[in-house]
């Protein structure tokens, strides 16, 4: 079954083609700054790949794009679009609604679309997704995943947050994770690697420009570090993760800011930029830091620091842990963060082998000494896999 994965953000929309049934990825891509000067990138295979430069005024123009492309003379990957059997999308907030992916329909539109004030910059978009894909391709079936549906297995104490409990009955005010679709992806690729381990205790480590860390006990979140928004948390690119909340109205006074604007300030202008004052980009810090940057090695530190925290903190829950796992654009690629978080882990049983970290591969790799009591993985990331396997799921 050939599934269209579509991640739809405000200005962009992130594509993939893949045949659900046997995992192969077909084509993928990306348009970008939609409704400004869009450029559309597109990879059928490391050496077929292709860049459009068009005005594109709309996220239909955008898909319209896609679609023609992926049946284009030189960039074909289909005949038709008729052949695309199914349409996955991802949806960032799903609430208490939904616990798991679902065919969409007007009434989950409907539903997705009460939800926008938990997510205000994400499931509009969304939603706009769905209904284009719906429009072009009305008779084929859409799916949406939620990026918060597999964290709804966390036990309340774990979800609740220590203010009156009107606030969580009248407000819907709770702790519901994000990077559902990774965290499920990689802990189940882990617990594959632990040869099925029963009741297996993992922790996975999703560390890219937005970064979470989920406690999963055998295959399922107990506890995971973004909250009720994907501000909380880790240090982030230019999200400050957690924070003393008395900062929040001490800041709104020294600056003149309201509400909006200090929301924006922790969103945009905090984190790894904020505190380096040089970049979000973590490998432009990494740079600096060997040049001597005291404020960019400062910065790396503290971004480790709480990395580890977090891990010390989980493995409490758990009670010890199987696996540590790193993912995600920094986890995956940063020998230097996977080293800090692991320095002085020695006494919970997590020995990192340095030469195997710094060896580059591709595909899922174990990084720990033979002594280790717990194990140590690189497991690159694949939600769109997720997202086209429970879209095949639930359409077939």
């Amino acid at each position: 079954m050939l599934v269209f994965v579509l991640n739809a953000g405000s200005s962009s929309l992130k594509y993939q083609l893949i045949n659900a049934e046997t995992s192969e990825l077909k084509a993928s891509g990306i348009v970008e700054r939609i409704g400004i000067d869009g450029v559309l990138k597109h990879v059928i295979s490391e050496n077929k790949k292709l860049t459009i430069e068009a005005y594109i005024p709309s996220h239909k123009e955008a898909i319209e794009l896609i679609l023609e492309t992926l049946t284009h003379d030189e960039t074909k990957t289909i005949n038709s679009i008729d052949e695309i059997q199914a349409v996955g999308h991802r949806v960032a907030h799903g609430g208490e609604y939904f616990k798991e992916s679902t065919l969409v329909t007007d009434k989950v539109i409907k539903k997705i679309e009460e939800l926008i004030p938990l997510a205000p910059l994400h499931n509009p978009a969304n939603i706009l997704g769905m209904k284009i894909c719906m429009e072009l391709m009305p008779n084929v079936p859409n799916v949406a995943v939620f990026d918060t549906a597999f964290h709804q297995t966390m036990p309340e104490i774990h979800f609740l947050f220590p203010v009156p409990h009107e606030d969580y009955t009248e407000h819907h005010l709770r702790k519901y994770g994000f990077h559902g679709t990774s965290h499920n992806y990689v802990s189940k690729e882990a617990i594959k690697l632990l040869n099925n381990k029963k009741d297996s205790k993992i922790i996975v480590c999703h560390l890219g420009n937005g970064s979470s860390i989920c406690a999963v006990r055998d295959g399922k979140s107990i506890n995971t570090t973004m909250g009720l928004t994907p501000l909380g948390g880790l240090m982030m690119g230019t999200r400050s993760g957690d924070i003393d909340p008395g900062i929040i109205p001490y800041l709104m006074d020294k600056k003149g800011m309201d509400t909006h604007q200090i929301i924006d300030y922790l969103n945009k202008k905090s984190g790894i930029l904020g505190v380096s004052g040089i970049s979000s980009d973590l490998r432009e810090i990494i740079g600096a830091a060997n040049d001597g940057d005291q404020r960019a090695q400062v910065t790396i530190d503290m971004m480790c620091n709480r990395v580890k925290k977090y891990i010390c903190s989980y493995s409490g829950l758990l009670g010890g842990a199987d696996a540590i796992c790193f993912t995600a654009g920094i986890g995956e690629n940063s020998d230097l963060i996977r080293e800090k978080v692991c320095e002085n882990l020695d006494f919970m049983g997590i020995e990192l082998d340095k030469e195997k970290n710094q060896i580059r591969t591709h595909g899922n790799r174990e990084i720990n000494k033979p002594t280790s009591k717990t194990k140590i993985f690189v497991i690159p990331t694949n939600e769109e896999l997720v997202i086209a396997r429970d879209t095949y799921n639930l359409v077939k």
